[in-house]
């Protein structure tokens, strides 16, 4: 064997694994009226997985949109975005339905409740529109965001805490590889957010899942791998927490 360092190879550095998100110059516009509001403005973002990303910074700077993205509800005006290895502007209505269904967690401000289900009805709502059951699961979530009590009621006879961590269980039920959170605390009293908090840690504990959340609170961005700020539609800083 020669002993010249020339003829020797190095081992390959290992690869970077593929990122669970995938955002290159993505941009958003739409009209209010006869003006052009731009809501994202050539932003790139990755998230890869086990990852908590906060994105923090003002109303209107474009937190929302960038997870009505990520999440497929919306699609880019410019540039790529691929999210769990789907092309989100060229994939279909059905796949991104299927997309959302099986692998994506979302937690929305407006909570969207279906009003005439129980708490444990809603929370078991991922599962069933896929065909699946698993009562276990549902009973098990409920009672971990403190709703055990409240699994039978109907979210016009809960408060807003409650409404928002029964929210928080529908998506976390299907064990997602990814969640998106707008304001996952927003309308939960201290104890309350910290119970939210501690389960979102779980679920990547547990699954290595991914959370993308979108946010004004403080203990969120404490928690977070990263913070990611954003100010009229593009991203000022990207930094570890």
């Amino acid at each position: 064997m020669s002993d010249d360092p020339a003829a020797r190879t190095a081992p390959a550095p290992p690869a970077r694994p593929e990122p669970l998100v995938r955002l290159e110059g993505v941009s958003r516009r739409y009209l209010r009226g006869p003006t052009t509001v731009v809501a994202l403005d050539a932003v790139d973002l990755e998230v890869q997985r086990g990852e908590m990303v906060a994105l923090v910074g003002p109303s209107g700077c474009g937190k929302s949109t960038c997870l009505n993205l990520i999440a497929g509800i919306d699609r880019p005006d410019a540039g790529s975005a691929r999210v769990l290895g789907v092309d989100l502007a060229r994939a279909s209505e059905g796949e991104l339905v299927l997309l959302r269904r099986r692998k994506l967690g979302i937690v929305f401000q407006a909570f969207h409740l279906v009003p005439h289900l129980t708490v444990a009805e809603n929370v078991a709502l991922p599962l069933a529109l896929d065909g699946k059951r698993d009562p276990a699961r549902v009973a098990e979530l409920v009672l971990r965001v403190g709703l055990a009590a409240r699994a039978h009621h109907f979210p016009g006879e809960l408060s807003g805490g409650e409404e928002q961590r029964t929210a928080v269980a529908r998506a976390l039920v299907h064990r997602p590889l990814l969640v998106v959170a707008d304001e996952p605390t927003g309308n939960l009293d201290s104890a309350s957010g910290e119970v939210v908090l501690r389960l979102l840690d779980e679920l990547r504990a547990e699954t290595g899942a991914a959370l993308v959340v979108a946010t004004h609170d403080a203990r969120i961005a404490a928690r977070a791998s990263r913070v990611v700020r954003l100010r009229d539609g593009r991203v000022e800083a990207d930094s570890c927490s």
